[in-house]
């Protein structure tokens, strides 16, 4: 879980417009933390891995202090018409950690 003061993270909504969130210690995944700040994420499956509504991109060099993407988010990701190999997550199995503070994402366009 973040710790105080919390994260910062840099989100890219889908009309290009940059916005600076930070977390707090109550958000435990990338999903709460962009949902909570109304980042248009619509997570309709309550951040069980089983829709894809909080589809994401974040770029290769954040990659080596994110979790691997597991064989389930693998299969969801691949069915969706703007999956990007290289840079598609599910936020909501993105577990928040300080290493991510700066980072930079882009909400993927809706399906």
């Amino acid at each position: 879980m973040a710790s105080e003061p919390g994260i910062q993270i840099f989100v890219t909504d889908r009309d290009g417009i940059v916005t600076k969130i930070t977390s707090n210690p109550s958000q435990e995944n990338l999903m709460q933390l962009l949902y909570d700040n109304d980042m248009d994420i619509e997570a309709s499956c309550g951040g069980c891995a089983s829709c894809a509504t909080c589809h994401v991109f974040i770029g290769t060099d954040w990659h080596s202090k994110l979790p691997k993407r597991d064989s389930i988010e693998d299969i969801l990701l691949e069915f969706q018409e703007h999956f990007d190999p290289l840079s598609s997550r599910l936020s909501c199995q993105v577990l928040l950690n300080e290493s991510m503070d700066g980072m930079s994402l882009r909400i993927a366009p809706e399906e």
